[in-house]
């Protein structure tokens, strides 16, 4: 930007009239990224305690802006825009994750098709074009949030780039033994159609129905006739290959060893005794399917069953089911039941509800099917991932317990095979004689192994050159898990044969910043592979923020009608006013949406704009220090270096709110309503001068990661120097430091509590604030600072007292909560009321007690509201701290 380019923007900058906030956001959120005023400049050679890196969440490309992305890009802002001034030098990037079943899915509604009905490479093109008008939507609408991204630093889970990280990752991790391919029993979505992992599932409450159906026992001499098997799907009877019995069930141990034949279908299976079964549930009798739940699966590997598919990948019946085939696993479930009714075997039926687990992105059941997979072993490193995660510092640290428990839980390795069009392919070729593995070459990566030919012109194993493609791609998180890797620049370099980093500066990253909802997904998964490739943690620490709840503490879902669009609430309410609301919560905790928060950011705006030009009115631009300040501008000082230092320590915790309340209360109660007020009695004196733009730029500094663009405002029409904004703006600043001011605080307070009675009584006696008052005597720690009460306030004799004065302190109401007492106390409320009324009762603050009708009422049923009087010459006035007395 030029010098007169300069000049004509902080022309522009101007506190006249009003404050707009709609011109002035827009103006610079779009100079902000014009002037790269965040972009950052890698450099290999720089100290990595210099650089502060952000591992952002690449936004699934499905949709529209959500609350939850408002509120969770603009805490990472937070921290990027305090860092930034804190520190230096910041990596704020963006990612966009648009390759997967998401993006898949959004293609098909957007352009009303299914992805069967295309060619792979068709649909892959339709799914980039697709995304690609998405992801300019979603720029715009996270540049509107007036976060400080670096645009200079985005990318696409699916770009070339990326799909080399990605394949190189798979490589690496084939070559150390981490991963393998196995024809085994699955996680399947049979409305996606592919295989999905363990933290792809979710419980959901489902109605159903439990079954009571007999098995016959099989043979010439059974132990009984027939047994009773309780289950809520009858449609997985064809694909029964056992009976289990518990091996302590005294009751059913006549069935072990003995032959079941299957209802309806009439194929025999034996009964097994083992100590998975839950003695509980049910009969205490349970059939094995191939496969209903991970019990099935385990028992067919454990005893080595045969294998039933009565369900294909799209949750429809095969042929094993006989007469079933061609139905859907709801429609075969009824047929079956009734067909089990009419055979008599039937025995009973009853409404239940229970937990479903399903596929989180479409909520369908899951199914369990063998299929060949590709997997990272992770079952037999679990306790070095949990140690990995006690290596990071956790904000809130009670998430920590969230992402153990994942841990803890685990059952399956993580499968990252697809069976999708959309994604990054796998780099593998099979021998279509002997099925041997052919890794493509580093060099080469990225490759797709249906339009690239293998590496080598025959089988290593067996002298074959036939070759078949992997056809599946990588699960979405098994790239998305990369992004720390994908930000400093991974790669093979091949001149050293060793993996090296563009910008090893960056990494480990400082923050890892996510929703708590996806601790097993990405936060888990990020620190598996960077873990392995690695050997390092990928980050320092974690912020984990909440959901944005509805105003009644619900989660917001179209289904309820309850959601809140961010547009409308963009159209309604400044930028700022909304990042106020979004500071307004414990980061970690879920929290409700409440207008007054974005009300009450709105009214600080206003406040701060017309303090700004109260300032500008009263001080000159650049005052010098007089030698001496006066004692209620040094306590300003000394109170500001106490606000830096505690507001600093806050947000390097990631305590936005505590930051943000903190900070409102001093610059909103402290400054605003008593030191300016101070200040227009003392507007030609130096001392206040200087406190006055002292303290200003400060307040601007400390708002501004909080309220970039009104301080910006503000700060370019007061502040801003000659040069280009990405040197003069007021967000690549030094964040303030305590000065070093020293004053008796609480002196100071006093003082000001004092000067702020003074002048309500002189407002609620229609009396000038320049009106003298004869005489005002104070009790209170004030010591240092009568000059400035007597100067501010007029006041011709000030005595402060070392005693206090005589005050009466008289009972004026004893309130009861009657919810609480009626129940405790019965019929004795009447009493109880009685003996208040006539005063025939004692209150034993020691005890903490109301002893009145022959009870101790205990402090929680009870409220004394004391009425206080001054029985000597004058009127007096009470705050906080002091007792004052006007003659």
């Amino acid at each position: 930007m030029s010098t007169d380019a300069n000049a004509r923007e902080r022309d522009e900058a101007s506190l006249e009239g009003g404050y707009d906030p709609e011109a002035v956001e827009s103006r610079w959120q779009d100079r902000w990224v014009d002037a790269e005023v965040y972009a950052y400049d890698g450099d290999p050679q720089r100290d990595p305690n210099t650089v502060y890196s952000i591992d952002t969440p690449p936004p699934t490309v499905s949709g529209s802006l959500h609350m939850g992305h408002l509120y969770g890009h603009t805490l990472q802002d937070f921290a990027a825009r305090f860092q930034r001034m804190h520190d230096g030098e910041v990596l704020f990037p963006f990612g966009y994750d648009d390759n997967g079943i998401a993006s898949e899915r959004l293609t098909e509604k957007e352009l009303d098709i299914r992805h069967q009905d295309y060619e792979r490479r068709e649909f892959q093109k339709l799914c980039r074009e697709v995304c690609t008008e998405y992801e300019a939507e979603f720029t715009d609408k996270m540049q509107g949030l007036g976060c400080s991204i670096d645009w200079n630093n985005t990318y696409k889970t699916i770009e070339p780039r990326v799909q080399r990280i990605s394949q190189l990752s798979f490589l690496d991790l084939y070559e150390k033994g981490r991963e393998y391919r196995k024809k085994a029993p699955a996680i399947w979505c049979p409305d996606c159609e592919t295989a999905i992992s363990q933290v792809e599932m979710e419980d959901d409450e489902r109605h159903s129905h439990f079954n009571d159906i007999a098995f016959e026992v099989a043979g010439e001499d059974p132990a009984r006739e027939e047994f009773v098997i309780s289950t809520t799907r009858p449609e997985l009877i064809p694909a029964c290959v056992s009976v289990f019995v518990h091996p302590d069930d005294d009751e059913n141990q006549d069935l072990v060893g003995e032959t079941a034949r299957v209802p309806i279908f009439g194929h025999e299976v034996p009964i097994i005794a083992d100590d998975r079964v839950d003695m509980e549930k049910g009969s205490g009798v349970v059939m094995c399917c191939t496969f209903g739940d991970q019990n099935d699966i385990e028992w067919y590997q454990a005893h080595d069953l045969p294998l039933r598919v009565a369900i294909d990948e799209s949750a429809t019946m095969t042929d094993l089911a006989g007469d079933y085939e061609g139905l859907s696993t709801e429609e075969a479930r009824e047929a079956i039941v009734e067909d089990l009714d009419d055979e008599g075997y039937l025995r009973d039926r009853w409404e239940i509800t229970h937990a479903v687990q399903v596929h989180e992105r479409c909520d369908t059941s899951v199914e369990f099917r063998v299929s060949k997979q590709w997997y990272v072993e992770i079952l037999d490193h679990k306790e070095e991932y949990l140690e990995a995660g006690q290596e990071m510092d956790w904000y809130p640290e009670k998430m920590f317990s969230r992402y153990r428990h994942w841990i803890e839980g685990l059952e399956w390795d993580w499968l990252i095979s697809r069976q999708r069009d959309s994604g990054i392919p796998f780099p593998v070729w099979y021998c279509t004689d002997c099925d041997h593995e052919i890794m493509a070459e580093r060099e080469e990566l990225p490759v797709d192994p249906l339009s690239d030919e293998p590496p080598v012109d025959s089988c290593p194993e067996c002298g074959n050159d036939a070759f078949e493609p992997e056809e599946d791609v990588f699960d979405t998180w098994a790239t998305s898990s990369l992004t720390p890797l994908i930000n400093a620049g991974w790669d093979w370099d091949a001149d050293e044969e060793e993996f090296a980093m563009d910008n090893p500066e960056l990494y480990p990253f400082d923050l890892r910043p996510q929703g708590h909802d996806i601790i097993s997904f990405w936060l888990f998964h990020t620190i598996v592979k960077c873990y392995e490739h690695t050997g390092e943690v990928p980050f320092d620490a974690t912020m984990i923020n909440g959901h944005v709840l509805d105003e009644n503490r619900e989660k917001m879902s179209k289904s309820k009608g309850n959601v809140v669009a961010p547009e409308a609430v963009l159209s309604e309410y400044p930028v700022d006013a909304v990042r106020f609301w979004a500071a307004s919560a414990a980061v970690g905790d879920d929290f409700p949406y409440q207008e007054k928060d974005l009300t009450a950011g709105e009214k600080l705006l206003r406040k701060l704009w017309n303090a700004s030009k109260l300032v500008d009115s009263l001080a000159p631009a650049d005052p010098d220090e007089p030698a001496e300040l006066e004692a209620i501008d040094r306590w300003l000082l000394a109170e500001l270096d106490d606000a830096v230092e505690e507001l600093t320590a806050h947000l390097d915790a990631y305590e936005f709110a505590k930051a943000r309340d903190r900070l409102r209360t001093f610059f909103w109660n402290t400054f605003c309503d008593d030191y300016l007020e101070i200040a227009k009695e003392r507007e030609d004196n130096p001392s206040t001068q200087y406190a006055l733009r002292t303290a200003h730029r400060t307040f601007l500094e400390l708002w501004a990661p909080f309220l970039p663009h009104v301080t910006e405002e503000i700060w370019q029409a007061l502040y801003a120097e000659d040069g280009k904004l990405d040197e003069t703006s007021i967000h690549v600043r030094d964040w303030p430091a305590p000065q070093g001011y020293e004053a008796d605080l609480e002196a100071g307070e006093t003082a000001m509590e004092v000067i702020s009675a003074l002048r309500r009584y002189k407002s609620e006696n229609q009396l000038p604030l320049n009106a003298d008052l004869e005489a005002v005597s104070v009790y209170g720690p004030v010591e240092g600072f009568e000059d400035a009460i007597q100067n501010v306030m007029h006041v011709r004799e000030l005595d402060v007292l070392e005693e206090p004065p005589e005050i009466t302190t008289e009972v004026a109401a004893i309130d009861l909560d009657y919810s609480t007492l009626g129940p405790r106390y019965g019929s004795k409320v009447g009493d109880i009321d009685a003996g208040i009324e006539s005063g025939e009762y004692e209150i034993d603050d020691d005890a903490g007690v109301l002893r009145v009708a022959g009870e101790d009422l205990e402090d929680d049923v009870f409220e004394v509201e004391l009425e206080r009087t001054y029985s000597g010459e004058g009127e007096m006035l009470e705050t906080d701290s002091a007792i004052v007395i006007l003659e």
